[in-house]
């Protein structure tokens, strides 16, 4: 078996379910073992009931530290044998707990072009700073918000007319894309870290030059 996967979310896991359904196609070489989440009432795991696959809750202990709920989540993900961790819209922030269990193995997606506008709301605040471009980025989690290094990240135009939910929908649909590639590339052993860099072995052309509005000479 490739990948053994571990997803955590917190609300509704649309990603969770591109991930769930690549994994059954065979467009991602692994399994998700377990779905675990902080909130009992999320819709992903109904998610993962209905693909046949196990969950977990471990809620937030707001007398506890951030690291002795971390220790929780470990445990649970190792109880499934869990060798990859998904963040699949987990809202809240990982320790070096965490981290320290799957030494470049844990994985999240934005929906903006990082390094630009991290943390929440950020279809409108790329909107409210007039950028032409916005995007999604799928990343290797460190301990700063939203700042590991970009796996694979991918390019939507911000159209004259568009409000947050506009522009996130189509945001959403490429999210859905480039979240299973970029766990493909990890199955295949195609990725390495050099300093801030992913690198993927054998390299991949993009796709060409964008512009907005479009460029006639």
């Amino acid at each position: 078996m490739g990948l053994k996967i571990g997803a955590i979310a917190s609300g509704g896991g649309s990603n969770l379910q591109s991930i769930l359904e690549a994994c059954k196609d065979g467009r991602i070489d692994g399994e998700v073992l377990v779905v675990l989440s902080d909130n009992p009432q999320a819709y992903a795991l109904e998610r993962a009931k209905k693909a046949g696959v196990p969950t977990a809750v471990v809620e937030l202990n707001r007398d506890g530290s951030r690291e002795d709920h971390d220790i929780k989540v470990v445990a649970a993900l190792k109880e499934y044998g869990v060798d990859t961790v998904v963040l699949a819209g987990y809202m809240l922030m990982v320790t070096k707990v965490l981290l320290d269990a799957f030494p470049d193995r844990v994985i999240n997606i934005h929906p903006a072009l990082l390094p630009s506008f991290p943390g929440l709301h950020v279809q409108q605040a790329a909107i409210d700073y007039g950028a032409k471009f916005s995007g999604c980025t799928v990343h290797f989690v460190d301990e700063d918000m939203d700042s590991g290094p970009i796996i694979i990240q991918a390019v939507v135009p911000i159209l004259d007319d568009d409000t947050a939910e506009t522009l996130g929908g189509r945001i959403l649909k490429e999210e859905h894309r480039i979240y299973p590639q970029a766990l493909q590339y990890l199955a295949e052993g195609r990725l390495k870290i050099v300093g801030r860099r992913v690198l993927l072995d054998p390299a991949s052309p993009g796709s060409g030059t964008l512009h907005n509005p479009s460029v006639s000479f």
